[in-house]
């Protein structure tokens, strides 16, 4: 069909109507407010729960003296007076503490030669720390290696915040990683700073927030770009020598990051890991050969990484790290009681650790404490009485553990009942909400008055309470009593509803099936195995839907046109256009949804729970490959997959008539975008070869590598805003026609006086304009009135959305490994593919009301799930795509925390983002599926117009596609409004079902690991979907109204 461009006839009449404009304007206004507020009640449930589920410990602010001793009575060591002395004497003077970041246990043990009979093992991370398995063979008695069984959550800030201060990482705390904040509470450097010590640091500038000014001298390097292999690692080696040939420390720490990158970017397995190793054991070496009697080496790592390279969670290999100490001379052990005085000190200040588990330690420790002196006093004791005292300490210090955790992850029930009971009630207010806004007494008017009234009355009343009381405000409770108070109108009325016969189809009305699998759904998140396998379970309940979509199309034999009951307001009803679709239709578009949908599982990323579950490799960027011919291969795939999708989005812009336009953002669509995908495919290029790049040219690639993605992201901020400044790009031309003036009767007459006039009378324009273009109208001799050539008013929504979409995904692609880019065509030829299923049984009613059926609402909801999982994404803080921070930012960000934040939080949720901001199209494909036939047009009875018209220009009835959604737009705004709420209400179940069953499961062995990321991950990717959602319909209302816009300013052209 070519694209639809016709003349405008003159109009000097128009068809009267009660609405004024400035209520339309309010009617859409009303809509996105009343979107927001139900937005602003799920995010008070949320934070009202998140406060009374993840909640942080207490930090002492108390100091450790030497003065004080650290246990009743006198200190057993005998100490006192000795000069650099406090509770126990100094065994050594000096301490070299290498911190290699994400040195897993495995990496440090010595290679074992294999069996007779078995293959050898050859991995690229064993064996590569020969200095310290030959120092453990020739002198045992001056080295320890050790397995360091680390609290989780495995983030370096709070390893490093344990390890200075002994105390237990809070999962709360893991939020921080981005932003270090200063440590308050007693630590270690703090200690060595009161004795007078010199401490040297260089490395990880994480320790520059966490200890400010603490450092006699001290050398920081960005610690957050995870691509960049050395340039930590030299550093640190460029001032390590010199440093301890100097003299001048008493302390020397060196945080090696180089181990931790590559794990992050190639992964333990590939062969950069065991180079990385081996000067890492060149290091060691170094320090080994310079080190004095007095002087103790600590070889540690933070954390551990999975088998991915990953780290953040509490599987064994990210918990499992590597202790190894050396000095020349002989070593010792000893065990302080200071933990002893820590339960003391924080049992009196916060009060909440049970005392009569305290008191059992206490004894405990009493016992070990006075068993100690005793073998002091009595050297002579057997090495059974010192095994004993051993056991005792053991005792203390994991009982001491146990009921510190236990009082940590204590929580606030009346917090996670109120933020549960908001976000129950909030999804019922959808619910009942969206079957509301179609009746016609909908209060589109005065929509939130009454709700904002009470929210200020409860949120008054709080207020007064505390000022009574005293209390401190705390304005969690505060917006959480605000939305309690604006819900009790709208609860009021359900339990006026509840008596009546229709109260039960208003609360259940989603279709049996599709609620079934919605139950489903939400039964899963009760079930660690099913959590963990959602990203299998996730395309099984989208299969099974369209395969329900498909058959029900066909059972119910509505494989048709969308159905056309066309109700004039003269006139009755039209009868329905003739069938269009057959089964055949249907059954391939759900077979190409289906293979889409296994397509992509293949990008899949396997949890760590799985072990026998292998990755996708082709989730890790080109650079991680090693293979020049493998690599360029797949290079190209990248880059067809990105002509490909450009070519599909002009394609079809170019179908509908929306490229012909001279307007800029027209221009801009036509070469703005394949400048993003050039710069997109010469970005890759760049990063995939970088280190292969020639010593004379790395200047250049460096400098393209900031420039060129920040170009892409200018070019798409440059693209919204032309769009935003003009969305309606109709190509217009204008020239003397012959043909006759075209009048409608009416009982006015005069030019529109509102803006509902010209909503009335656009599609009537459209239709006119259509058959005056294909020359159905009576041309007559005499000179015409002018004559305007308009095109893709037929598609203008769709158009504007489309083009909006493809410009998100050009930034959102470039924070992607590059194979990504073949997920994303999948993604949108399976969105193609689903609308034009779902459009295919969507009855479209005119005037209206128009409706969008829960299936389409759930199966959109479910692709976004799908397509965040074949990303390469997992609710798991391991499976972080923390390189997206450094695309267009190699060097890093400066003290800037916010920015990579946004980075890695637009990759990790770019599919919420996408699929939200798309969300109004499952309500204008159906009317832009009208253009696939004519349809004949029948003469509605009784319309006292039917004498201007002559029989020949009855014969055919080109479609309106999207301005009978004009036609009726109060009933346009109403479908916005529903189409919204349906949407908040699926993803609020699923946020409302991750709320309860980490509530219910709150003492479940794998709420930390399983239940608690998949809240977090839920909730974040709920308030992305719901920004997007309301700029997605923001965006339909700017349309509208600049269509509103354009068809005044012709109609007052044609009156002049």
């Amino acid at each position: 069909m070519a694209p639809p461009h016709c003349p405008v006839p003159s109009l000097s009449s128009y068809f009267p109507t009660a609405v004024s404009s400035s209520n339309l304007r309010m009617q859409k206004v009303s809509v996105l407010l009343f979107l927001a507020w139900v937005c602003f009640l799920f995010y008070a449930g949320i934070t009202l729960f998140t406060s009374g589920f993840l909640l942080t410990r207490l930090e002492l602010t108390n100091h450790s003296s030497c003065q004080e001793p650290p246990g009743p009575g006198f200190l057993p060591w005998g100490s006192q007076g000795k000069p650099g002395a406090c509770w126990m004497a100094s065994r050594f003077s000096r301490v070299v503490l290498v911190l290699i970041d994400a040195l897993r246990f495995d990496f440090a043990q010595p290679q074992r030669s294999h069996m007779s009979g078995e293959p050898p093992v050859s991995l690229p991370f064993l064996g590569k720390l020969g200095s310290l398995q030959r120092l453990l063979e020739i002198q045992p008695y001056h080295t320890r290696l050790y397995r360091s069984q680390v609290d989780p959550p495995t983030t370096t800030m709070q390893r490093l915040k344990a390890l200075t201060t002994g105390s237990l990482p809070t999962f709360i705390d893991a939020g921080s990683n981005f932003a270090s904040h200063a440590i308050l509470e007693d630590n270690l450097i703090k200690q060595l700073n009161s004795a007078g010590r010199r401490i040297v640091f260089m490395g990880d500038d994480t320790w520059k927030d966490l200890f400010p000014g603490a450092f006699s001298k001290a050398f920081f390097f960005s610690s957050f770009n995870v691509k960049d292999l050395h340039t930590v690692d030299n550093g640190i080696l460029e001032h390590l020598y010199p440093t301890m040939d100097s003299g001048e420390w008493d302390v020397l720490i060196a945080h090696f990051l180089g181990v931790d990158h590559c794990g992050h970017k190639h992964g333990p397995h590939h062969p950069e890991m065991a180079k990385k190793l081996s000067q890492m054991d060149q290091v060691i070496q170094g320090l080994v050969e310079r080190l004095k009697n007095d002087t103790l080496l600590v070889v540690a790592g933070d954390h551990g990484m999975t088998m991915n390279g990953d780290h953040g969670g509490d599987s064994e290999l990210e918990v499992s790290a590597a202790l190894f100490l050396y000095s020349p001379t002989a070593l010792f052990a000893s065990t302080p009681p200071e933990v002893s005085r820590f339960l003391h000190a924080y049992s009196a200040v916060t009060q909440d650790l049970q005392v009569k588990k305290l008191h059992r330690l206490q004894n405990l420790f009493s016992k070990a404490s006075a068993d100690y002196q005793r073998l002091l006093q009595s050297p002579r004791g057997t090495e059974a009485k010192l095994q004993t005292v051993v056991t005792e300490l053991q005792q203390f210090l994991r009982g001491a553990r146990a009921i510190c955790i236990e009082s940590w992850a204590r929580f606030s029930l009346v917090r996670m009942a109120g933020g549960a009971a908001i976000l129950a009630a909030t999804c019922f207010l959808c619910l009942f909400a969206s079957q509301w806004a179609t009746s016609p007494a909908f209060p589109f008017y005065h929509l939130l008055l009454i709700p904002v009234a009470w929210a200020l009355a409860g949120a008054t009343l709080y207020v007064g309470l505390l000022t009574t009381t005293r209390l401190k405000l705390d304005l969690v409770v505060l917006g959480a009593v605000a939305a309690a108070g604006s819900l009790l109108p709208f609860l009021w009325k359900a339990w006026g509803s509840w008596r009546s016969k229709k109260f039960l189809a208003t609360l259940l009305p989603i279709p049996g099936p599709v609620l079934l699998l919605l139950l489903i759904r939400l039964a899963t998140f009760f079930s660690d195995s099913f959590v963990v396998a959602e990203a299998r379970a996730t395309p099984f309940l989208l299969g099974s839907l369209i395969m329900l979509l498909v058959v029900q199309l066909h059972w119910e034999g509505q494989l048709l046109a969308p159905k056309l009951l066309t109700v004039p307001r003269l006139g009755s009803s039209t009868p329905t256009g003739p069938p269009r679709h057959s089964g055949a239709y249907a059954l391939r578009l759900g077979v190409g949804l289906l293979l889409c949908t296994r397509l992509a599982g293949l990008f899949h990323r396997c949890p760590e729970e799985t072990p026998a579950c292998h990755s996708s490799p082709w989730l890790s960027p080109l650079a991680s490959m090693v293979g020049g011919p493998a690599k360029n291969l797949w290079y190209g795939a990248c880059v067809g997959a990105l002509v490909a999708l450009l070519v599909a989005v002009r394609l079809w812009l170019h179908h509908y008539g929306n490229l012909k336009s001279p307007e800029a953002p027209v221009l801009f669509v036509r070469w703005g975008l394949p400048l993003m995908a050039l710069g997109t495919a010469f970005y890759w290029a760049l990063v995939s070869g970088a280190e292969e790049a020639p010593p004379r040219l790395r200047a250049l690639v460096a400098g393209a590598s900031l420039v060129l993605p920040r170009a892409v992201v200018g070019l798409a901020a440059a693209g919204l805003m032309l769009l935003l400044w003009k969305p309606v790009t109709v190509l217009v031309k204008a020239g003397t026609g012959t043909s006759r003036t075209r009048t409608v009767l009416t009982p006015f007459s005069g030019p529109p006086t509102s803006q509902a006039d010209l909503d009335y009378v656009v599609p009537q324009i459209y239709r006119h304009m259509q058959e005056a273009f294909r020359g159905r109208l009576e041309r007559t001799k005499s000179q015409g009135p002018l004559t305007v050539a308009a095109y893709q008013l037929g598609s203008v929504y769709s158009a504007a959305m489309v083009t909006v979409l493809t410009l998100l995904a050009f930034p959102l692609l470039l924070l992607h490994a590059e194979r990504i880019s073949l997920v994303f065509l999948l993604l949108f030829l399976q969105s193609f593919l689903l609308l034009h299923l779902l459009a295919a049984g969507m009855p479209i009613t005119t005037p209206g009301p128009f409706a969008v059926p829960w299936q389409a609402v759930s199966a959109w909801a479910l692709m976004a799930t799908q397509t965040f999982y074949s990303t390469g994404h997992q609710p798991v803080f391991a499976a972080i795509h923390w390189h997206a921070a450094f695309v267009g930012f190699p060097e890093g960000h400066g003290s800037c925390t916010w920015l990579p934040a946004l980075l890695v939080g637009a990759n990790t949720f770019a599919a919420h983002l996408l699929f939200a901001v798309g969300c109004p199209l499952l309500l204008l494909w159906p009317f832009l599926c009208e253009s696939q036939r004519p349809r004949k047009r029948r003469k509605p009875p009784g319309a006292g117009a039917e004498a201007r018209f002559r029989p020949e220009e009855e014969k055919d009835e080109e479609p309106l596609m999207e301005m009978r959604l004009r036609d009726a737009p109060h009933h346009f705004n109403a479908a916005l409004l529903q189409l919204g709420l349906k949407y908040l209400f699926v993803l609020g179940v699923q946020i409302l079902a991750c709320a309860l069953a980490a509530s219910i499961l709150r003492r479940h062995l794998m709420v930390w690991k399983v239940f608690a990321p998949k809240f977090i991950f839920e909730a974040i990717g709920f308030i992305v979907s719901s920004v997007g959602l309301l700029l997605g319909i923001a965006l339909v209302m700017r349309v509208d109204g600049a269509v509103s816009s354009w068809f005044k300013k012709l109609v007052l052209a044609q009156q002049r």
